[in-house]
């Protein structure tokens, strides 16, 4: 059957989503569909405002077929690993025809002829990076700059809207994967992604619903913005007290971590460098009674121009989820998605999952007991720390992946 891929957070599933799904499908004249979602820790280095079988759930009621899990090693990427991981889960698959990515511009031309000017990285574009790292620029602004110097036709404003630079970075996995799937992107529409105001009666980005969600404490203030069946998934999570999760709810067992390591140990961890460690040392000294808002502050005496409150939270993540740098080395995360970790599928789906089974690439698993694989470990232990959030933990939560099924829906 003719399949379309989709990459996802859904942190919460929103009627912006349920837009991009259906014009997916429709443009793509798909029969069915795939999803590859990040687990309980996003890409901007923040935990899932739910977990990951609840945001699988809501995927599938909103018409998804199959939902796969974005290995934490990838989810919690900067967009070139992040785009990189999930491409190759879809191409893995062996099934899926189209990927459809959201973006600001709804273009795809000016990020394809983007995508071949750099996907091999050449070295005048190379040279160019290095100049605007050296000037000081996080490196998601120095490699927009970088590519609209290299590419005068390409402008730095657009190249540097979110979803457009992951839409660069899909388009340049998909090349260097060799893959045969066929991209097509979709406009996004009247909210953008880190959009916190709302301007429209139905429709608000993600990160404005998570303000709402912060300001009322109530579940229901989403209503006007999400599905009906989503927003029954939040409200039932919430009341069970596995949602909302953010930040401050990891603030104990954060500061334990940090507190109890040297300056040398805090070095071997993914994204710390440049004498960050010891920037962190000096600053558990000088933050507030603990009452959860000690991550914000430590965030807030991290931030530079160089370090951005998004690079401070993902390295903050890899050393709560205890994740060194040789684990997630260039050569580990260019290898790719070793399995495809199956969190729910529909009926629909189980067909689907049956022919993947026999086209995929790696390893499609169903219970994680049936594969052992370095990154399939970071998501166990993920989904431990992960349920230190919620109001009431037991141990089955903590161990929650050796027990829970993939989701299945009518």
């Amino acid at each position: 059957m003719r399949t379309v891929g989709l990459i996802v957070e859904y942190n919460p599933l929103h009627n912006g989503h349920l837009y991009h799904f259906q014009q997916s499908m429709k443009v793509s004249s798909a029969e069915a569909a795939i999803c590859v979602m990040s687990g309980h820790f996003l890409q901007r280095g923040e935990p899932a405002l739910a977990g990951k079988w609840a945001r699988a759930e809501m995927a599938l009621a909103m018409g998804a077929d199959v939902v796969l899990e974005l290995p934490v090693a990838f989810s919690s990427q900067p967009a070139e690993w992040f785009a990189y991981g999930a491409v190759s889960a879809l191409d893995a698959c062996g099934v899926v025809d189209t990927l459809c990515f959201g973006s600001e511009s709804g273009d795809i031309g000016w990020l394809e002829r983007a995508a071949a000017a750099v996907c091999d990285e050449p070295e005048p574009f190379r040279r160019l990076l290095r100049e605007e790292l050296a000037a000081g620029r996080p490196y998601p602004a120095a490699y927009s700059r970088a590519l609209a110097r290299f590419m005068p036709g390409v402008q730095e404003a657009e190249l540097a809207k979110p979803n457009n630079t992951l839409g660069l970075h899909y388009l340049i996995a998909l090349r260097r994967l060799r893959s045969r799937i066929r991209p097509l992107t979709i406009a996004r529409a009247k909210a953008a992604y880190n959009q916190t105001d709302i301007s429209d009666a139905s429709i608000a980005s993600a990160t404005a619903i998570r303000k709402l969600l912060a300001e009322t404490g109530r579940p229901e203030a989403a209503a006007p913005y999400m599905p009906l069946a989503a927003l029954a998934i939040l409200e039932r999570e919430w009341a069970a007290g596995r949602a909302p999760i953010d930040w401050s709810r990891f603030e104990r067992p954060l500061l334990h971590r940090l507190a109890g390591l040297s300056a040398a140990q805090l070095a071997e961890y993914a994204e710390v460098a440049e004498g960050l460690e010891h920037r962190i040392k000096r600053s558990l000294a000088t933050l507030p009674p603990l009452s959860g808002g000690a991550v914000e502050a430590l965030v807030e005496r991290l931030k530079t121009k160089r370090y951005t409150r998004t690079k401070l939270q993902r390295t903050l993540l890899r050393i709560l989820l205890n994740h060194t740098k040789p684990e997630l080395s260039r050569e580990v995360l260019s290898r790719g998605v070793p399995y495809l970790r199956v969190l729910g599928f529909s009926e629909r789906g189980r067909a689907l999952l049956r022919a993947m089974k026999k086209a995929a690439k790696v390893p499609v698993i169903e219970k994680v007991t049936t594969e052992d694989s370095p990154l399939l470990a970071m998501d166990i232990r993920a989904t431990s720390v992960y349920a230190l959030g919620y109001d009431a933990p037991d141990s089955r939560d903590l161990l929650r992946d050796y027990y829970e099924p993939p989701v299945r829906t009518p």
